[in-house]
């Protein structure tokens, strides 16, 4: 039981009121959205899918994972891999910061504030369960919401490693989920191609 049902209302609200001003628009079931909205609203879906209980924490964490991503784009960090390092590393301490700022104005206690950002800079990943969770709901919406669009975009050969480096992210409870993903022929090709491989 939540202690201040209002005051987690208001964080969410205020999460998808600051998602909802992407100028990235998708298409889902015959709506657009904008992009960020529908990735926190697909995070939180997938995180009651897996965890029916999950703390109050980790809901904010979840709802709040890409928070402004689109003010950060990646094309403004070197295409290298050390670049792509440095774009996810500053990307995740905006977030974490952003959110804070959200959930001190809303009257959240410090305590809360910090374990949400503990999660969403994913720090002690294979060793905090929920560390652990959130980023299993992460590969889970990737790989049922954006991978193949990704992978008309990249080479064959990213594509397949992509696979391989999100797998081994996930828990074995999480790579079962994702084996039930409905996906199209392409996508199970590339996907059985890159299980076959690691």
């Amino acid at each position: 039981m939540r202690t201040d049902q209002q005051r987690f209302n208001a964080a969410i609200a205020r999460f998808d009121a600051l998602n909802s001003e992407d100028p990235n628009t998708e298409v889902y079931k015959d709506k657009i959205y904008p992009k960020e909205l529908l990735y926190a609203q697909r995070m939180t879906d997938w995180l009651f899918q897996v965890e029916p209980n999950p703390s109050e924490a980790l809901q904010l964490a979840a709802r709040c994972q890409h928070l402004r991503r689109w003010t950060i784009p990646r094309r403004d960090y070197a295409m290298d891999l050390a670049g792509y390092n440095k774009w996810r590393n500053t990307l995740r301490k905006y977030h974490a910061d952003l959110a804070s700022q959200v959930l001190q104005e809303v009257g959240y206690d410090p305590e809360i504030i910090e374990r949400v950002q503990f999660l969403v800079l994913k720090r002690q990943l294979k060793i905090d369960p929920e560390v652990q969770l959130l980023e299993d709901i992460v590969c889970l919406v990737f790989l049922e919401n954006y991978f193949l669009d990704f992978a008309r975009q990249h080479e064959e050969e990213k594509v397949v490693d992509i696979v391989q480096k999100t797998w081994r992210k996930m828990t074995p409870r999480g790579q079962q989920i994702a084996l039930t993903l409905p996906m199209s022929g392409e996508a199970q090709r590339l996907v059985g191609k890159a299980l076959a491989g690691s």
